[in-house]
Order: C-alpha cells, then sequence, then structure tokens
C-alpha cells in the first residue's frame, strides 16, 4: 500500500472557511446560481450590443487531426464510422431502403467534458456539500442536483466582454502557472476601451492551449495552467459584480494549483460552488479575439446552451458571440 504524500496545504474548508455564499439566495430548490442574475433586461442589453452582424463559434474542434486538449486522465473524443459507402460493396452489410438510399452513420466515445463544454454546479465539492447545499451524496451514480440539464434546460445569454489578457500583456500566449487578478481584468478592459458591467459574461483569452497544439504530450508534464488567482478580494469582486458565467479558453477556468496556499482548483470551489458561478472551458477564442483587436469591439452578444444530459456533470457547448 502506498502513503499518501505528505501535504501542507489546507483544506478547503479551511481556506474557504469565511468565504461569501449563494446558497439559498434564489430558494432551497436551486440548480443554476447566478445564471438567475441573467434577466429579459440582460438579453435585451445585449441584443443592442450587435452593431456589426459578426458572429463567431467558440467551441473547439472534436477530432481535431491536431489533437484534442483535454484534462489530464482524460481521453479525447474517439469517432468511429459505422456506416460508408463500403457498406454497399459487394458483400457488404449495407441496409436497403427502397429508392436505393445510401448514408453515412458515426458516433463518438467521449468525455462529457472532454471538449468545449459547460460544468454543471455540482461538478466539484468539498466538506460533502455541493452548490446549494446539496448533500455530495447525490452526486453517487449520477447527478440528482446541480446537474449540467437545468443549465441546458435555462440556456445562456448576456452581454460578453472579452479580455484578451495574452495581448495585454505583450505575448503570443501566458505561460505556465502564469496568475492574474480581477484587478488585471480590470486593467484589461480599460485598455480594450471596454467597461466591466454588472452582470456580465467574461470572457478570457490566454492561447495557453496554442502549446499543447505545438508540444504535443510535452504539454501536460509540470501540468499547471495559467489563469485566475484565488483571493478573498476577488472572490467578493465577483459577489458584488454578480457574475454569472466565465468562459475561459483554458481546460480549467483558473492556475491549477495556486502558488500562493498549494490547493488545486480554488476558485472552482469558491466561485462555482459557493457563488454558483458557472463555469464555461476549453473555449476557442482566437478568431474573436484577433476581430476585436482590429474593430475595437470587446462587447456583444453571448448565447449558449450545453447539451440536456440527464445528471450530468458536464456537456459539450458550441456557444456563440455576435458583435
Amino acid at each position: 500500500m502506498t502513503a499518501e504524500p505528505e501535504t501542507t496545504a489546507p483544506s478547503l474548508d479551511d481556506l474557504l472557511a469565511d468565504s461569501p455564499t449563494n446558497w439559498g439566495k434564489w430558494g432551497d430548490d436551486d440548480e443554476v446560481g447566478a445564471l438567475n442574475y441573467l434577466g429579459p433586461e440582460q438579453v435585451l442589453a445585449a441584443v443592442g450590443l450587435v452593431r456589426q452582424g459578426k458572429v463567431f463559434t467558440l467551441q473547439r474542434l472534436i477530432g481535431d487531426p491536431k489533437g484534442d486538449p483535454v484534462w489530464p486522465g482524460r481521453s479525447p473524443a474517439e469517432r468511429t464510422q459505422i456506416l460508408d459507402e463500403s457498406d454497399w460493396d459487394e458483400g457488404g452489410t449495407g441496409p436497403a431502403y427502397p429508392g436505393g438510399l445510401h448514408y453515412a452513420d458515426d458516433k463518438i466515445n467521449a468525455f462529457l467534458q472532454g471538449s468545449t463544454q459547460y460544468d454543471g454546479l455540482g461538478h466539484v465539492w468539498y466538506g460533502g456539500k455541493i452548490w446549494n447545499g446539496y448533500d455530495a451524496r447525490t452526486t453517487v451514480g449520477g447527478l440528482d442536483k446541480a446537474s449540467v440539464a437545468p443549465i441546458a434546460e435555462r440556456g445562456v445569454v448576456g452581454r460578453f466582454v472579452l479580455l484578451d489578457m495574452a495581448r495585454f500583456r505583450g505575448k503570443p500566449t501566458l505561460d505556465k502557472g502564469e496568475t492574474f487578478t480581477h484587478e488585471d481584468l480590470l486593467a484589461c478592459a480599460a485598455s480594450q476601451g471596454v467597461e466591466i458591467r454588472k452582470r456580465d459574461i467574461l470572457v478570457v483569452r490566454t492561447n495557453f492551449l496554442q502549446l499543447f497544439f505545438e508540444q504535443g504530450e510535452a504539454f501536460y508534464e509540470g501540468f499547471n495552467e495559467p489563469g485566475l488567482v484565488y483571493s478573498p478580494e476577488l472572490v467578493q469582486w465577483f459577489q458584488d459584480m454578480e457574475i454569472p458565467n466565465l468562459v475561459t479558453d483554458t481546460i480549467a477556468n483558473e492556475v491549477t494549483t495556486d502558488p500562493n496556499n498549494g490547493v488545486a482548483l480554488v476558485l472552482h470551489n469558491a466561485l462555482m460552488r459557493n457563488l454558483g458561478v458557472t463555469l464555461t472551458e476549453i473555449a476557442d477564442l482566437e478568431a474573436l479575439a484577433a476581430d476585436s483587436a482590429e474593430d475595437g469591439q470587446y462587447e456583444g452578444l453571448y448565447v449558449a446552451a450545453p447539451l440536456k444530459v440527464h445528471q450530468g456533470s458536464g456537456s459539450p457547448v458550441n456557444p456563440v458571440v455576435l458583435k
């Protein structure tokens, strides 16, 4: 039996003991959390930002010939061809239809969080409780509470603000383990001439996954993504700003291991588990960012709906933004 490695990292129970929560704010049965901040007023205001008719889709290609970046330990999606023209060759087993119809059919075997995806609010937890205080035992065999399905049923529509941290810092990509704060987000927005407002959907570009396509499997050595880093002040800012949705181009939205305390994925818990902020990961922001750098428009309409997966901890999604 191998002994567990010693760690000096504090427990999430201790680290986040005084962290704010939104449990009960939208009722004891709520499963979509801070998305409740997005109502008709936010939708109509965001629609008014569509001035050029430009459309961008943010999902990364599933089955990319160059590879699919996924969380370490997950395997990329596998697409299997079931039927194609060869099934109607001599001796083939293709089904016969009146009139001679032939068709292609295929399937994928994939982690629900193996592509651009939404987390259900019950995806991570500590202390035996998931979002809204539901017992963590409700995850056994599938998420009975706070799965991705209620988010999919509701949909996500609002004003987005693109925060191009890579360009802001003058780099093609942010570095492994590089961190930034909410104050950095505000400085980035100011440099772009855009304002972060209450109830905005924050879309943050690091371009870190470019290194996956350049390095291949070496990308995972010493895996530690760049991203937002925990502080009580950052969590309070998210709470005060009523941020409903954080969208990034990294696999896990935040710096993987907090350099200040050694804890993994603190913000998944402080923001999602406690505040109900929905997390969207592995977004492809390159075309949008290049266009925004050219035309100077870093805001617009964001529309997304993950797949309706019963009891799913997450789901693939292809968000659409319009400018």
